[in-house]
Parts: structure tokens; sequence; C-alpha cells
């Protein structure tokens, strides 16, 4: 006879409720993505009130979720940093990971994950042209994807130059030399900082963002120290693209190995039209993205590409006599984590409900979508787009800071349009990051109307 089914772990909905809550108010969360207003309503001191000061003495079903303290960073007219939505598939997969539980971190033990997140790795290299043997990691976000490919190029050119990284630590190693573009993103820095590596050499970069060659061919030649160069693909105001093949060209005439910081950017690899962007991407040595950017994964999902798949085992690879010992490098030999979920999972349902053509007609239409904004934003009196809009961002201002501000509060006090705010060149700037999935032509054509209204609002109002 069948056991019961609570005897074989079914349980009845209304046993667990908090399940039944956390679905209905994804759904509810969810429906109204497109029309609910974009900042938090409520900080953090008053949602904290609502909440027990000390840990209740009796436990009680945990229902409540408090909405009210969220960002809609799903809207088609989010473009605060770089973030965008998440797609269905994706976020389906994500709660099967949570309902799952797995540690993903030995493949002998959870072979199903494993299967599936090596899959996705192997089809991220594909539709990035990245080359087919290189070793994928699976981290937290760009900054852990960061550090994890500088690891292997410290312990690489450390190890050539006779010093033994995992048995000698830094103290004393080789000093090591960090070339970094002027306006590369701090996330690279703190990765350099967690390695022991101090702060890198600035090289010189145009007037987007863009690392000089000359600049760095004649940095290349003032050191005998072992080097690395930091490029970068998506500069996080002009969205512009270090020239990768003359760079790459110049660092490994050098012996330098080449990194590339591709948070958002790395994902124009993907697109046939924007190949003229990533002209010698594929020649560097390792890569860094987000796949909860671009690709629109839950958060957390980073990714580390290191193409000497051995330089990034060395780097993080360990092991224990409680382990499991596989023939094959184990999924946590690859990066800093011994345990993780099996994040890889949400970016195989991406890549799978995707495809191919889907993944390159939503890469495609993120462009188009923030080249229509930057012309209408062009024509909005008093508003000047800073950049050439070569990718995914915009960045504008006014005839001064004080006007920039007042515009960016009074679209943050609307609530329907949402850039970020941020200084370059020496002048505030409104960031529009377009990063979401769901923006459409609809969505940029309420963005331009709503930004044209807050400016003759401010501007009005200054007369």
């Amino acid at each position: 006879m069948d056991a019961p089914q609570e005897d074989r772990g079914w349980v009845a909905p209304e046993r667990t409720p908090e399940l039944t809550a956390a679905l209905a108010a994804a759904r509810r969360w969810r429906a109204d993505l497109a029309t609910r207003p974009i900042p938090a309503t409520q900080p953090v001191g008053a949602g904290r009130a609502r909440l027990p000061e000390s840990l209740p003495e009796q436990g009680m079903p945990a229902v409540d979720v408090v909405e009210p303290g969220l960002l809609t960073i799903g809207s088609p007219r989010f473009f605060g940093w770089v973030m965008g939505g998440t797609l269905p598939a994706a976020l389906g997969a994500d709660w099967l990971v949570s309902a799952w539980d797995q540690n993903a971190g030995m493949r002998d033990a959870t072979p199903g994950v494993v299967a599936v997140e090596e899959v996705a790795g192997q089809w991220l290299l594909e539709a990035l042209d990245l080359p087919s043997s290189s070793a994928v990691g699976f981290v937290t976000g760009c900054t852990t994807a960061n550090l994890a490919g500088l690891a292997a190029a410290r312990d690489a050119l450390l190890a050539a130059r006779g010093w033994d990284v995992a048995t000698q630590g830094v103290q004393g190693a080789p000093r090591l030399q960090v070339l970094v573009g002027a306006e590369r993103h701090g996330s690279v820095d703190l990765a350099l900082l967690c390695l022991g590596l101090g702060a890198p050499t600035p090289v010189a970069a145009d007037a987007q963002g863009r690392m000089d060659p000359d600049a760095l061919r004649a940095a290349l030649g003032q050191d005998d120290a072992p080097m690395v160069v930091c490029a970068q693909a998506g500069n996080i105001h002009s969205g512009g693209f270090d020239p990768f093949a003359p760079i790459c060209a110049a660092a490994h005439d050098a012996g330098a190995w080449v990194h590339v910081d591709g948070a958002f950017g790395l994902w124009a690899a993907a697109s046939p039209a924007l190949s003229h962007l990533v002209v010698g991407l594929a020649d560097a040595d390792s890569w860094a993205t987000d796949a909860h950017k671009t690709l629109s994964t839950p958060y957390d999902s980073g990714v580390a590409v290191v193409r000497d798949a051995g330089a990034l085992r060395r780097a993080f690879g360990h092991s224990a006599d409680y382990l499991l010992h596989s023939q094959e490098p184990d999924p946590h030999e690859l990066v800093p984590e011994m345990s993780r979920r099996a994040r890889r999972v949400p970016v195989w349902a991406a890549l799978r409900s995707l495809g191919r053509s889907g993944l390159v007609d939503l890469v495609d239409r993120l462009v188009r979508s923030a080249r229509g904004l930057a012309m209408g934003l062009a024509e909005v009196p008093g508003l000047t787009v800073l950049n050439d809009v070569v990718y995914t961002q915009v960045t504008v201002a006014a005839v001064d800071d004080e006007t920039t501000l007042a515009v960016l509060a009074r679209l943050h006090e609307d609530g329907l349009v949402h850039p970020s705010a941020s200084r370059w060149h020496d002048r505030a700037v409104m960031r529009f990051s377009v990063s979401g999935y769901t923006t459409d032509d609809v969505a940029v054509a309420q963005t331009i109307r709503t930004v044209w209204e807050a400016v003759e609002a401010v501007t009005v109002g200054e007369g």
C-alpha cells in the first residue's frame, strides 16, 4: 500500500503558508511592473519600524512582504545604474534552484545541476565567441568575476617568474604591475585590493573613456615587472569599448596578460550588428561579465572566463579528505566559494528560452532603444547628450549642475522614469542605462515626454 502523501514528503498548501504567500506576492509584484511608480516609497527606517526589534521568542509563519521599500527595477522605464528585469524562464529556474537547494560545488554529488551548469557555460562561450576550451566559473557578480580572472593572471605571471603563490603567498613576491584605463570601473580596483596587488597604474583614455593604445604601449615599455592589462567592454557612462585588437597585440608583445571587464558590455559579442565594437575581444586571456545585467537573470549571477583553464583551477583549486574527488575539475575549484547555489541553472534557462536569435534580438533591442532615447532627449531644449551612443548607455546633462540635479530630483519624485545620478567629465549628469528587456518603443516615448516635462517644470520655475 502506498504511504500517505504527507509521509512521502508532500505537504498540503495550507500547511506551507509562507510558500503560498510568496507565490501570490511574486505574481502581484510582476503583474504591474509597467505601471507601478519606480522609487521605493518607504525608507529603511520606516520598514524597520514595522518589524520586531528583538528576535521573537516563538516562531510564526513568515508571510509578510514589505513591498513599499522595494525599487521597481523591472519597470520598462527604469534606467538606474546598470540593472534590468528578470526573464520569466530565468525566474522560474531560480525558484527551482532554491526549492532543490543543491550545493553545486561537487559534480559527483549533484550531477543533475552540474550537467545543466556546464552546458550553460558552453553555450555562453559559443554565444560570446570566446575560446571553447576556456574555463567558466559562476560567481556572485562581476566584481568577483574580475577577482577570479585577475587571480588566475596573478598566479600564472608569478609562476613564470618562479614564484608559487599557493605555497609562498604574495608577501615578498615579485611586484606585479596592473595597467588600467583611466575610466575603468571601480570593481577592478576592489578586486586588485582583495588580491593584494594594490592600486593599478592608469593609462590615458579618450573623451569616451576608451583606453589609448599608444599610451598603453608607452606604459608597457617602462617596466620589467610582470604585467596585467585590464581592458573594458562598456564604459559606465558612454558605453564605449576599448580597442581590444591593438591593446591585446601590444600587451602580448610585452608578455602581459589581458583581462577584460565586461559587466554589461561583453554581451555585445553576441550580436553580429555590434561586431565592430568587439574586434580583438577574443584575443584576451580572461573575461568577466554579469548574467544579471544584459541576459536578465535574477541576482546574483556573475561569470568569470579564463582561456587557460588550468590557470583558473590553479588559482582556486583545493580539496579535503571529506570531499568527493572527480576525474574532472569540480565547480568549486574554479571559484572562490566551496559552497554555492546552482546559479548557472537560471543562465541555462535564459539562454534556452531565448535561443541564439532571441539573445541577438535582446541585445539589439536594448541598443536600439538607447539610440532612440538619445535622439529624443537631444531634442529636449536645454539638454545635451554627452556620449556617442554605441551601446546601451545615454548620459545627458542640462546647462549647469544645479539644473541637472533639479531635473533628476523631479523625475525621481514623479516616479515614472528613473535614471541615476553621476559625475562625468567634472559635471553632474543623468545616466540612462537601457538594461531592461521590457523597454520598448512605448517606454522610450514615455521617457522622452516625461523628461521634457520635467525640464520644462524646472526651467519655468527658475524663470
